[in-house]
């Protein structure tokens, strides 16, 4: 259920106590962790000489380093609070956004849409459509993809201050000034540079922080057969009108109705699988330029390649320090029992608690002094790699794909890397008055989730299709890319219950849906289109449609002798097998 808009004053009301009661040692762990963030982008300020060392890196990292970077890169709000708080709220299901809705579209871009973008030498998504379908395409995947990347910073800004404000009892539009200044200023300062480099560091401080969290709480609840014991008891216990899912629901991944809104366990599954593990999963993992950026950094095809592969088996195993914490603090923490009963407790980040509270709640009742510091860096740095991610990716579309192609042509090369820094500036700005949008959602799953059946699932569908089939035309890239929004947008107006409300589903439901019909409606449309308009002439698509191009340029000739650990295709298998034994596991 999303509520109305609010301004941001009304979210942020003055805080004089702390929700976090950190002493000096915690206090020093994060002065030390802020340090270091900072003298990373000043060092990475060296190497930026042109545009292209700013926005990409200069192509020149290893695999390694972007792998991580890129999973990093996708450890901000929607991993750390939003997962949490969907673990809190139902449980095992929410396993599904990690196993069915990020592996395996994660494998496929690294083996088969890599190489399409990085061979094609793009400096962005959009510019990819540009070359593929002309400037009606390029315009509505530019300026939709600028609009999500600043609403999606605002969320990693809000819990960001959040976080800030629950440690020093600031105001939170105090948090949120002084959380973006600090992200502001190393990625003016390096660039991309910067971003990846803290983002690796990030990943290790972002699980030194969440794993003894999780160790801590499932000690505190008996371990895990504790855990299920007081989940089953809570659920058994909770009152008819709270909405609590069942224990079975909460407690077995799949056919994951808590998680779909579906009552039929049929219905769940198709459309976990196809709204969720398919349009939804494929939509942001294949097109999204904020995960797309880490490879592109890489120093050759092959690493580009690895990038999303080597993300991948991290992100498989990320849910056991991000969804099980929530589902402690579900049956361990005071506040959390309360509302999951259908109360409204008091005490949360921003006044009332909400799920997305959950795993500072449970920070606060289990971790002692010192690890509590390492737990607020590592969240710190979640929100940090989060927002560095967007704001590094809008500067780059902004500055290569708004800007040098619609406002100021061939100017210099310091003329665009000026453009990049201030748009960096703006973004940060902006993103301070989205985050009001977010601090409206108890569960921001619900708010990002919406996000992405907007913007990715119509652009994913455009995408495919236009990669694997050569007869798509120009005006059906871009007409199918508005219809797809337009139906998703209409779809979630009509079933949320703050507006028309003529039907609605629970949970991530009505998002799945909205997903499925921009996708199905963007391949309608397009199709139909196609039948009736003039296509591009097969010698302009070399590098851009799968069968007019050389299947030698989608490899790296020197990948064959390295042993098969090394190699791309042998390293996703690897990793489909993992994924699908831990379905079947849990």
């Amino acid at each position: 259920m999303t509520p109305p808009l609010t301004s941001l004053p009304a979210l942020m009301p003055p805080a004089a106590d702390t929700l976090i009661d950190a002493n000096a040692v915690d206090y020093l762990l994060v002065a030390l962790y802020f340090a270091f963030v900072l003298g990373v982008g000043i060092m990475a300020r060296r190497s930026v000489s042109d545009s292209v060392d700013f926005f990409l890196s200069g192509r020149s990292l290893p695999a390694w380093v972007t792998g991580l970077a890129f999973i990093s890169a996708n450890l901000g709000a929607v991993e750390i609070m939003g997962m949490s708080a969907n673990g809190a709220e139902i449980g095992m299901p929410t396993f599904h956004y990690f196993w069915v809705g990020a592996v395996p579209a994660m494998l496929f871009l690294g083996v088969v849409m890599m190489p399409f973008y990085y061979g094609s030498k793009v400096r962005s998504v959009p510019e990819f459509m540009y070359r593929r379908f002309g400037t009606g395409a390029h315009v509505v995947n530019a300026f939709s993809f600028a609009l999500a990347q600043l609403l999606i910073a605002g969320v990693n800004l809000y819990l960001l201050g959040s976080i800030v404000q629950a440690l020093l009892g600031w105001p939170l539009w105090v948090a949120l000034i002084v959380a973006a200044a600090i992200v502001l200023s190393y990625i003016t300062l390096g660039g991309l540079s910067a971003a990846i480099y803290n983002e690796v560091l990030q990943f290790f401080v972002i699980v030194a922080a969440l794993l003894p969290l999780t160790l801590i709480g499932l000690h505190r609840v008996g371990g895990w057969g504790g855990l299920n014991d007081k989940i089953t008891a809570a659920a058994q216990g909770a009152p008819s009108d709270a909405g609590v899912a069942s224990a079975s629901q909460q407690l077995d991944s799949w056919p994951g109705q808590a998680l779909s809104g579906f009552d039929s366990p049929i219905l769940s599954v198709i459309g976990i699988v196809f709204g969720l593990g398919f349009v939804l999963s494929f939509g942001y993992w294949t097109t999204n330029f904020v995960e797309v950026q880490r490879a592109l950094a890489s120093d050759s095809i092959s690493s580009a390649r690895k990038t999303p592969i080597i993300g991948a088996f991290p992100k498989m195993f990320i849910p056991f320090i991000v969804i099980i914490p929530g589902m402690v603090s579900a049956v361990l923490v005071t506040e959390m029992i309360d509302l999951k009963n259908g109360g409204t407790p008091t005490g949360g980040a921003s006044g009332d608690v909400k799920y997305n509270d959950a795993l500072l709640l449970l920070m606060r009742d289990v971790l002692p002094n010192g690890l509590l510091g390492l737990a607020i860096a590592g969240l710190l740095a979640a929100f940090m790699a989060g927002m560095a991610a967007n704001i590094s990716a809008f500067n780059t579309v902004f500055s290569y794909d708004i800007w040098e192609r619609y406002v100021r042509k061939d100017r210099s090369d310091d003329y665009y890397l000026r453009i990049g820094r201030l748009a960096t500036v703006a973004a940060t700005i902006i993103a301070i008055f989205t985050a009001s949008i977010a601090g409206g959602f108890s569960n921001i799953m619900d708010y990002l989730q919406t996000l992405f059946g907007f913007f990715n699932a119509p652009l994913f569908a455009t995408f495919i299709l236009g990669m694997f089939w050569k007869r798509m035309t120009p005006t059906a890239g871009w007409t199918g890319l508005v219809a797809g929004t337009l139906s998703a947008v209409t779809l979630w107006v009509c079933g949320n219950p703050d507006m028309l409300a003529l039907f609605e589903l629970p949970g991530q439901g009505l998002a799945f849906a909205a997903a499925s019909t921009a996708f199905v409606v963007d391949i309608v449309v397009s199709v139909a289109v196609t039948m009736v308009t003039k296509p591009k002439p097969a010698s302009e698509l070399k590098g851009l449609v799968y069968s007019e191009t050389p299947k030698e340029d989608l490899v790296d000739p020197h990948e064959a002798g390295r042993p098969f650990y090394q190699r791309t295709v042998p390293l996703a298998g690897i990793a489909l097998v993992l994924v699908v034994v831990l379905n079947f596991a849990f």
